[in-house]
């Protein structure tokens, strides 16, 4: 065989390049799903409340399946994930419900896929302030996550209820993990949030229970799974998986509290034992049963924010809303007692 020249060998040099330029982007070497296949992945936005307790729990799971890895990405508070999502950089997280109708609003091509919770929200106020209704906190200061939040649209529509002028409040817009500190500081009288952030102040004493919010808005909704448009257009396999592992993993925690804590804590950076208490007392403090948004319960939301002057208009809800990838049946995610155990993401 004659040897090839060096002008041969160029050449052949160019025709590889496309292929080894492939192979080096798929990486086949770190493929985790068997029989050689490449894994797709998939980050999604959180923040660390119970609200948000299914995506830890599905990346957990992700891990030893042989579908999509799903990578739970922390955020401290909605700006900041909010920002991730105009930028493109964050295609699927969990939003607070009406701040994903605003972006909606806005242009941003966003779709409500599932629901993240029910209920599990709580209004907690300073021990020492002997407040039995909103009208005795006239005055004082009242964080909210966000003014786009469920929590401010309850909290008005409470107030409306019970004669009391939005203006008399003082509201304070400030990140989950910030309120349990800000109280015991005392630079706020009482706050409105998704657990774990309440039962903080509960357990260290520094403030008690106002409201539950299954007790104001029964099956509450706080917050949503949303993905970008683009997603579901490029990668609808993808979104079907997420979905479903969602669905699977609050299936499981409802009958795996304990469990689920454990699982989360990490990934929340908080203590097990408060998570504990949050998913157990009382038990239905949570909930992460009957997911599927219906166009009424977000309607009714949507009809709060516009009256609260967050939304423009009235939202139609078939294009807020994409129920296409909840599965018809859904089954407890397949995560073993030995796995809780131990371990950080």
């Amino acid at each position: 065989m004659m040897p090839c020249s060096p002008s041969s060998r160029w050449w052949l040099t160019l025709a590889l390049a496309p292929l080894m330029l492939g192979i080096l982007r798929l990486q086949p070497w770190k493929s985790r799903g068997g029989a050689g296949a490449v894994r797709k992945e998939l980050i999604v936005g959180f923040l660390p409340v119970t609200c948000h307790l299914t995506c830890p729990v599905t990346d957990f799971a992700s891990r030893t399946s042989t579908t999509t890895r799903f990578v739970s990405q922390r955020f401290a508070d909605f700006p900041t994930m909010v920002e991730s999502i105009r930028g493109g950089r964050l295609r699927a997280s969990f939003l607070i419900a009406p701040l994903a109708m605003k972006l909606r609003e806005q242009g941003v091509p966003v779709k409500i896929v599932y629901l993240g919770h029910r209920d599990g929200s709580t209004v907690i106020v300073r021990t020492d302030l002997p407040a039995r209704g909103l009208a005795d906190l006239r005055g004082k200061a009242f964080a909210i996550p966000s003014r786009y939040s469920n929590q401010y649209l309850v909290t008005r529509k409470l107030m409306e209820d019970q004669g009391v002028d939005p203006a008399s409040i003082r509201f304070i817009e400030l990140p989950p993990p910030e309120m349990p500190v800000a109280l015991a500081a005392r630079s706020i009288d009482a706050y409105f949030v998704g657990e774990p952030h309440a039962a903080k102040a509960e357990l260290d004493g520094s403030g008690r229970v106002l409201y539950h919010a299954k007790d104001i808005w029964p099956g509450f909704i706080s917050c949503v799974l949303v993905v970008h448009e683009s997603l579901i257009a490029e990668q609808p396999d993808v979104v079907r998986d997420l979905v479903r592992g969602i669905a699977a993993s609050g299936a499981w925690a409802e009958g795996h509290r304990v469990a689920a804590a454990r699982v989360a804590a990490p990934y929340f950076r908080q203590d097990e034992k408060v998570l504990r208490f949050v998913l157990t007392r009382p038990p239905d403090r949570v909930s992460y049963r009957m997911l599927t948004p219906s166009d009424a319960e977000l309607d009714r939301i949507a009809t709060m924010a516009v009256k609260a002057g967050i939304l423009d208009r009235p939202l139609a809800m078939g294009d807020l809303i994409d129920r296409r990838f909840i599965p018809p049946r859904i089954e407890p995610a397949e995560i073993g007692p030995a796995s809780t155990e131990g371990g950080t993401p």
